[in-house]
C-alpha cells in the first residue's frame, strides 16, 4: 500500500486533526466497559506530541444519534478516559463546527482536543462538504486513524481529505498491512475460518478468498445452510433457504479450486436457544433441534487443519458464544490458535473480537482488527473510501 503514513509527515508547529473510532460501549452510568479503541489510538497521539505538533484534535463519533445532540451519546467518558491514559488535560468540547469551537481551540493551553460527536450533524454521515470543510479549517493536516470507519464515504473520513493532505496513523498502518497481506500475499497454508449466522454476509468473502486460500473452515450459523446443500439434514438450524444455490456453487468453486472447505461433522443442539435444559452433541440433528455449537469431533477436525497453518484469518464465531452453554467450539478453537507458534493469526469482526475478549485471550492472537465491517469489505477486496482518499507517497 502505498499511501502516506504517520511517519512520513511533518508534524512540527501544525495543528493535526485526527479521525479516532471512540465509538465504546458506556453502561447505564455512562462508564466505558471497553476501552480498547481508546487505547488503540494512544501511539498515534503520542507520536503526534513527541513530533512537535502544536495541536492534536480529536473527532469521533458513538453511536447512532440520528443528526441530533443525544446527552447520553455525548464524548465526555472518552475524554475523560483520554486524561487518565494520557497523563494530561483533554479539552472537551460541546460542537466540532463553528466560530466558538475555533476561538476555544486558539484560546486553550491545552494540547489536546477533543471535539463533540460528529453525528450529531446530519451532514457528518451524508459528507457534505461544506461541513468537511469546517472540519478541515482547524487544522493544518489530517490523520486518519479510525479503520472503523474507513468503509464509510463521510465527511470526517473521506470529505475532509479534499482540504487537507491526508495520512494514515499508526492503527489504520497497522490493519492495512495485515489486513493488506493476508488478501493480497499470505504466507502458506492460509486458512480462513468463517463463522456467524449468514451466508449472504459472506459470498464476496468467500469469492475473494478461493484463489487466495488452502481451506476454508465454516462454522456458526452459515454451516447449515452449507450442509443442506449437500443433502444433510438441519434439523430447525439456521437456514438460507434463498442462498442455497449460492452455497452449491460456492462448494463447486472451491473444489474446481483444488481449496478444502470444512465443515461441521458433530453439533451441539438444543430445542431452544433460549434454555440449556435439553442440550445435547450429535452427528445427525433431528427435526425440532437447532444446532448451537460445533461439536468435540469437529473441533478436533479444525484444529487438524489450522496445527499446519502459518495465516489464520477468522470472521465469524463458531457458535452461540455469548452464552457459555454454547460457547465451547468457539473458546476450544480460539485458545488451539492461541497457543499455535509460527503463525499470524488475524481477528476480524466485531463478534470475533468480543469472543476473543470474553475468553481472555486477545494479547494471544497476531492482530484483532478495530473495525467489524471494514475489515469484512477490506478482506472482500474492496476499495474503502477512507483509504483511497490518503495521499500516495511521492
Amino acid at each position: 500500500m502505498n499511501k502516506m503514513m504517520l511517519k512520513d509527515a511533518n508534524f512540527s508547529g501544525k495543528k493535526v486533526i485526527v479521525r479516532a473510532d471512540f465509538n465504546v460501549p458506556l453502561d447505564k452510568s455512562l462508564k466505558i466497559t471497553d476501552d480498547r479503541r481508546i487505547r488503540e489510538s494512544l501511539p498515534t497521539i503520542n507520536y503526534l506530541l513527541k513530533n512537535g505538533a502544536a495541536k492534536i484534535i480529536l473527532m469521533s463519533h458513538l453511536g447512532r444519534p440520528d443528526a441530533q445532540v443525544v446527552e447520553n451519546l455525548r464524548l465526555r467518558p472518552v475524554a475523560k478516559r483520554l486524561e487518565e491514559l494520557l497523563s494530561q488535560k483533554v479539552l472537551a468540547l460541546d460542537d466540532c463546527i463553528g466560530d466558538a469551537v475555533k476561538q476555544k481551540i486558539a484560546g486553550s493551553p491545552e494540547k489536546i482536543i477533543l471535539l463533540e460527536n460528529l453525528r450529531f450533524h446530519k451532514e457528518e454521515e451524508k459528507n457534505d462538504p461544506k461541513f468537511a470543510q469546517e472540519l478541515s479549517s482547524l487544522a493544518d493536516i489530517y490523520v486518519n486513524d479510525a479503520f472503523g470507519t474507513a468503509h464509510r464515504a463521510h465527511a470526517s473520513t473521506a470529505g475532509i481529505a479534499k482540504y487537507l493532505p491526508a495520512v494514515a496513523g499508526f492503527l489504520l498502518e497497522k490493519e492495512i498491512n495485515y489486513l493488506g497481506k493476508a488478501v493480497s500475499n499470505p504466507q502458506k497454508p492460509f486458512v480462513v475460518i468463517l463463522g456467524g449466522a449468514k451466508v449472504s454476509d459472506k459470498i464476496l468473502l468467500i469469492e475473494n478468498m478461493l484463489p487466495k486460500t488452502d481451506c476454508i473452515i465454516i462454522g456458526g450459523g452459515m454451516a447449515y445452510t452449507f450442509l443442506k446443500a449437500q443433502g444433510i439434514a438441519i434439523g430447525n438450524s439456521k437456514l438460507e433457504a434463498d442462498k442455497l444455490d449460492v452455497a452449491k456453487s460456492l462448494l463447486e468453486k472451491a473444489k474446481a479450486k483444488n481449496v478444502k472447505i470444512a465443515l461441521p461433522v458433530d453439533h451441539v443442539i438444543t430445542k431452544s436457544i433460549d434454555s440449556t435444559d435439553d442440550v445435547k452433541t450429535v452427528t445427525d440433528i433431528p427435526d425440532g433441534y437447532i444446532a448451537v455449537d460445533v461439536g468435540p469431533v469437529t473441533c478436533k477436525n479444525f484444529k487438524g487443519i489450522l496445527s499446519t497453518a502459518k495465516t489464520i484469518v477468522w470472521n465469524g464465531p463458531l457458535g452461540i458464544f455469548e452464552k457459555d452453554a454454547f460457547a465451547q467450539g468457539t473458546k476450544d478453537v480460539a485458545q488451539y490458535i492461541g497457543n499455535l507458534k509460527g503463525v499470524i493469526s488475524i481477528i476480524g469482526g466485531g463478534d470475533t473480537a468480543a469472543a476473543m475478549a470474553k475468553f481472555k485471550i486477545e494479547d494471544k492472537m497476531t492482530h484483532i482488527s478495530t473495525g467489524g465491517g471494514a475489515s469484512l469489505e477490506y478482506l472482500e477486496g474492496k476499495e474503502l473510501p477512507g483509504i483511497a482518499v490518503l495521499q500516495d507517497k511521492k
